[in-house]
């Protein structure tokens, strides 16, 4: 059952001496206020967050809202502690003088996808080439590139069939070129002439290549905006690190005036655009009241959460209380479950596995199911391929009868306005990080909870917190997780050799050397 939602009682505060204003709390807690670097609080410890669900190890628990939940609905630019709703106050803010001769800018960042058959492999490689999605140790770091392509070749075959399935190839690039030109209108209509670009970190268009026609458009404000609801080091953090390198690199772009948007799940245009979805695919079953809503989540693995801060699962836990809250008032009570998909590799990650949870909510007599993809506002093939037929095949097959998806978020506008006015209550904050002096250059995230997780992540990617501490014989759990790290071991010998000695089945294969 879920738990009483307990507010936070720390708050956020600059020095005394500090006159500079406190810019808007677009996330959780008073962890993620968002001060200029200098300025920035002592961030809360992830272990003084508070979960809102009690999920027990090997069971599938069933969550129901309370019946006394109120969600603050104060409209201020200042602290939302846990639980608390940000709601949207663009009256409040003068656009006119923030803006005046100024080029505004709108990057918005996103994962990518291959758009053809033929893009499958070297956008695989492109992802697994990724230091932030494949963690490996200092001494085998130059096999990063090695590695990726090896494991992009091993897994094109399967992965062109999951495109095949959904068309040939991914809609993420169509569908956020969408939802970047409602933006640029919804801007241009809230007197915000701003430019809206797109910037994917694995496939076209390029982050690199929107920082270009940004230069080239002289845009001197930029509102850094991730499609990620909810802040992961994996999603978002990739992504800004590689923006940290592109401009601590470029004299442009190093006095360019720029903020970042790091998190945005707790902002009512979004959960309100979530919970229509919801009510209007729940009216599609016979008996709405029966169904249990099913919210998947992309998963990460546990490390990222237990040893690098990563703070994506207490995020997505408050992002579906602040759904179901709403869903609450409007007399919609049904009982809900989180789960996460997607993972891969021999190490553990964040739990329930969604793929579990659904055969376990079959063996529990569950006969509808509403599967809710949280943390994806587009369509792509973990909504379209993954959940909308494996998870569904296999729904069916554990017993539950009536199966229905919430569509993803896309371009509905009450999401898209929440967006805009996002960027604006952005605006007065933008450049408060903007060095000129070079030797003073720091990370392009002005807002220092952002930048001192990447931080606390980059100074343990040393070494790989262990997911399994004790050995366990026999065919465990534990025993697999060695296994699966023997392999990895075994996979990089093998590769240390091919490039050391230029031999080997790689090499008689064509699959090295990488450039002929």
């Amino acid at each position: 059952m879920r738990s009483g939602r307990i507010q936070s009682s720390a708050s956020c505060s600059a020095s005394s001496s500090s006159t500079f204003p406190h810019p808007p709390c677009l996330t959780s807690a008073s962890r993620h206020c968002k001060f200029p670097r200098l300025l920035s609080p002592r961030a809360l410890s992830l272990s003084q967050r508070v979960s809102r669900h009690c999920l027990v190890p090997e069971t599938t628990q069933f969550s129901f809202p309370k019946q006394s939940t109120t969600i603050s609905s104060k409209k201020h630019l200042f602290h939302a502690g846990v639980g608390s709703l940000v709601t949207s106050n663009t009256q409040a803010i003068s656009t006119g003088p923030l803006i005046g001769e100024e080029k505004i800018g709108v990057l918005l960042l996103n994962l990518g996808g291959p758009e053809t058959l033929d893009d499958v492999q070297p956008f695989l490689f492109n992802l697994f080439a990724d230091p932030d999605i494949i963690r490996l140790p200092r001494l085998f770091r130059f096999l990063q590139r090695p590695l990726a392509k090896f494991i992009s070749v091993l897994r094109a075959p399967k992965s062109k069939e999951g495109y095949a399935s959904i068309g040939g190839g991914s809609p993420l690039r169509r569908i956020t070129d969408a939802q970047a030109e409602d933006l640029r209108k919804s801007l241009w209509e809230k007197n915000v002439p701003a430019k809206v670009y797109v910037g994917m970190r694995y496939w076209h268009p390029f982050t690199e290549e929107a920082i270009e026609q940004i230069k080239k458009d002289g845009i001197s404000k930029l509102v850094v905006l991730p499609l990620y609801p909810q802040f992961s080091i994996s999603t978002s953090g990739s992504s800004l690190r590689l923006l940290e390198s592109i401009f601590r690199d470029d004299e442009y772009l190093v006095n360019m005036q720029h903020t970042v948007i790091p998190s945005w799940y707790q902002r009512e245009g979004y959960i309100k655009s979530m919970a229509n979805l919801i009510e209007r695919e729940l009216q599609k079953f016979d008996r709405p009241e029966k169904v249990v809503i099913f919210f998947s989540a992309h998963g990460v693995p546990l490390a990222y959460v237990e040893e690098a801060g990563d703070p994506y699962k207490a995020e997505m836990e408050e992002c579906v209380d602040l759904i179901m809250e709403e869903l609450e008032k409007r007399k919609i009570t049904n009982a809900y479950t989180l789960a996460y998909q997607s993972r891969v590799g021999p190490v553990e990650w964040l739990k329930p596995y969604t793929d579990e949870t659904i055969i376990d909510l079959g063996r529990k007599g569950v006969k509808n199911l509403l599967a809710v993809p949280i943390s994806f506002v587009s369509e792509h093939i973990e909504t379209l391929e993954e959940i909308d037929v494996e998870y569904k095949e296999l729904a069916l097959e554990s017993g539950i009868q009536n199966w229905g998806r919430v569509p993803a978020l896309g371009c509905e506008p009450m999401f898209i306005s929440d967006l805009a006015d996002a960027v604006i209550e952005s605006l007065p904050y933008v450049g408060a990080m903007a060095v000129s002096n070079l030797e003073a250059r720091q990370s392009l995230v002005p807002l220092g909870s952002v930048e001192e997780l990447l931080a606390t992540y980059d100074s343990q990617r040393r070494e790989l917190p262990p997911p399994v501490t004790v050995w366990e014989w026999g065919w465990t759990k534990s025993a697999e997780t060695w296994n699966g790290r023997a392999a990895m071991l075994a996979v990089l010998v093998l590769l240390l050799l091919e490039v050391t000695t230029g031999e080997g089945f790689l090499h008689q294969w064509g699959i090295l050397p990488l450039f002929r």
